[in-house]
């Protein structure tokens, strides 16, 4: 593929059957069959909660992480639900998105949001 080549998913759904369904089988497949060279998975609200305590959903991460797709977490999200260490344990990286979420949507790469 040529142009854009960075695919930014914001998961900010909480329903476990879309997680799994679409961000992660889309988010994987992406990475695994080369469809994006980078793919960016955000968690943002009711997702961190869904992620530090449903084992499912910890298991599609840790697939995600290996395909190769960058899993970061919303800080504030994470420490307003009380699961940014969990978050961190299992290898998602967990930072203020707010403004880096604002340069995505002002240039022209491109986001998924569900």
């Amino acid at each position: 593929m040529e142009g854009k080549n960075h695919l930014y998913i914001l998961w900010t759904n909480g329903d476990p059957i879309t997680a799994e369904k679409m961000v992660f089988m889309y988010g994987i497949n992406s990475r695994l069959r080369g469809w994006w060279d980078k793919v960016t998975l955000i968690i943002w609200g009711t997702p961190a909660k869904l992620s530090a305590e449903h084992p499912e959903i910890q298991e599609k991460i840790r697939e995600a992480l290996d395909a190769g797709v960058h899993v970061s977490a919303c800080k504030a999200c994470a420490d307003q639900l009380g699961v940014t260490e969990t978050l961190e344990k299992m290898n998602v990286e967990v930072k203020y998105w707010g403004e880096p979420l604002t340069k995505v949507l002002k240039s022209d790469d491109t986001l998924l949001t569900i």
